[in-house]
């Protein structure tokens, strides 16, 4: 009773003085308060992050740290010191140096991997390439290369294309004039399918020298000896194996032929100089 009547006292004196009463402010205001300023700050924080990455701080900081580790990696002795390069055979070795322009003692890692494989690509025998590191000094260059596979004659110009018909730029065909040469505007394209149907036969395609395409649709064969073989428009592949067939069985192939005419089905017409006369040959007898 004596402190109750104490505080009674004490407020009242309060009152008097005209002091105001502390105020209680229940817990959960005030824990909701201070959740309040968090999201604030949470969301002042984000909406300075944006900024400062919209004005490139966040981006400049952090290329400069990259920058300042890859210089330090070079202290370390990440450094390009060495190219290695697998499957190179016809590109020139200092055409491939000049394009992976290696500064040798550079660091390593600041080596520009994408670009390199671009520029080798663009190479004239260069089909393919990837560029990679290998740690601490060395960087792997694999290279794809274009496969020669016949010359094209064009307006009285041999060009060496490859398996895809595609033009291999800038190269001399002194080296390749073993090749089957290929004549017509759309023979590039349709070469590899040629030269799939001629090594079906070994013994006849050591022959061929030439092939002209005719009318878009079919082959006329050279082979030496200024003989001409006249192959189908569709199913030259087995007209192919009938003229080796005769060869093996009647050795038609020889000086007096001039030309050999596969396109029916089931016989050879051979044409003989200088008489110009015919020999029908069919089903592996003469007629």
């Amino acid at each position: 009773m004596r402190l109750f009547n104490r505080f009674i006292k004490k407020e009242k004196v309060s009152q008097q003085r005209g002091e105001p009463l502390k105020r209680v402010i229940p817990v959960w205001r005030s824990f909701g308060s201070l959740a309040a300023l968090a999201v604030i700050f949470i969301v002042g924080m984000g909406t300075a992050g944006v900024w400062s990455w919209n004005n490139g701080m966040v981006k400049r900081a952090f290329d400069q740290t990259k920058w300042n580790l890859i210089t330090f990696s070079g202290t370390l002795g990440f450094t390009a010191e060495d190219v290695l390069v697998v499957g190179r055979s016809q590109t020139a070795k200092d055409d491939l140096l000049k394009a992976v322009r290696l500064a040798r003692g550079a660091p390593i890692l600041a080596y520009d991997l994408n670009k390199a494989r671009q520029r080798v690509e663009s190479l004239p025998w260069i089909s393919s390439a990837t560029v990679e590191r290998m740690l601490p000094n060395t960087i792997l260059l694999s290279v794809s290369e274009r496969h020669p596979l016949a010359l094209w004659q064009r307006k009285g110009r041999f060009e060496l294309i490859d398996r895809t018909g595609k033009i291999i730029l800038g190269q001399s065909i002194e080296k390749f004039s073993d090749l089957l040469v290929v004549v017509g505007k759309d023979a590039p394209e349709n070469a590899s399918a040629l030269l799939g149907i001629l090594e079906t036969q070994p013994q006849l395609m050591n022959l061929a020298t030439s092939a002209v395409r005719v009318g878009g649709r079919r082959w006329n064969i050279q082979l030496k000896g200024e003989i001409d073989i006249r192959l189908p428009a569709e199913q030259a592949r087995a007209a192919w194996s009938r003229l080796a067939e005769y060869e093996s069985r009647h050795g038609i192939l020889n000086s007096d032929v001039r030309m050999l005419d596969l396109r029916l089905p089931d016989r050879v017409i051979v044409q003989k100089n200088p008489s110009g006369s015919e020999i029908k040959l069919k089903s592996g007898r003469k007629t």
